[in-house]
């Protein structure tokens, strides 16, 4: 299985790092996983600070993996046990094939407690702390006013299956973490949408383009798409932002 020997190999050359753990989250952990479809999300917590040779050794790593298969799909963030408890902190990363810096977020945070998928080391209870609800509510209501209801006000990303799937999927898995505190996957989120009104020809593509392998989309569908979604997602969000206060 490709994923499985890309993570063998990552693991070997990572091991001269001497990572304290390496943890996935997201779908790779929460038994959604879609092989060629999801990304690999990971942590890697290292056991010294990171200076500019464990950037250069990290970049060579990745460089390295890049002609493997889905290893465009391999983001990793690093943490060290002095850094990680800092929700604030912008952390090394690679993602996107390439590196930057950025934070590890409450929702990875709580999903990493919740039901984070060690492949190396200790479990995250030993380096972060826990993630209260009410610090994770406000998160996801701060992401969808912030980002998301300011994106949908911008129509060219709407084309774009990726902006599609991820704006209605996010809104439904906010939704859940604010009513209930839970975190729920991708696959939830779908049935979870036709409980909210989002509109059931966008919540079919999405699961055939996600479960299924169709035919690309004609242009008509994808305008008459982002139309529909736009239309839904707007109103949505003020709504959830509003019942949050």
């Amino acid at each position: 299985m490709p994923t499985d020997a890309l993570l063998d190999r990552f693991l070997t050359g990572l091991a001269p790092l001497t990572p304290v753990a390496v943890w996935a989250h997201g779908s790779l952990a929460g038994g959604d996983y879609r092989e060629g479809r999801s990304d690999l999300d990971l942590i890697t917590v290292l056991d010294r600070p990171v200076t500019a040779r464990t950037v250069w050794r990290v970049a060579v790593l990745h460089a390295r993996l890049r002609n493997e298969p889905l290893a465009d799909r391999l983001h990793c963030t690093y943490l060290t046990p002095d850094t990680a408890p800092d929700a604030e902190r912008r952390h090394l990363t690679w993602a996107h094939e390439q590196l930057f810096e950025r934070t590890v977020t409450p929702v990875t945070r709580a999903e990493l407690h919740r039901f984070g998928r060690v492949l190396r080391g200790v479990p995250p209870a030993d380096v972060l702390p826990p993630v209260p609800d009410g610090e994770l509510a406000a998160f996801v209501v701060r992401d969808q006013r912030d980002f998301w209801r300011r994106e949908v006000d911008r129509d060219a990303h709407w084309t774009q299956d990726v902006w599609v799937d991820l704006g209605l999927l996010t809104f439904a898995r906010a939704t859940v973490t604010v009513r209930e505190g839970r975190l729920i996957s991708k696959r939830e989120a779908l049935a979870v949408l036709a409980d909210l009104g989002a509109p059931d020809e966008v919540v079919a593509d999405i699961r055939r383009r996600r479960y299924e392998d169709p035919a690309p989309p004609d242009g008509e569908w994808v305008l008459r798409r982002a139309r529909l979604t736009r239309d839904y997602l707007g109103p949505a969000i003020d709504s959830l932002v509003a019942r949050a206060g």
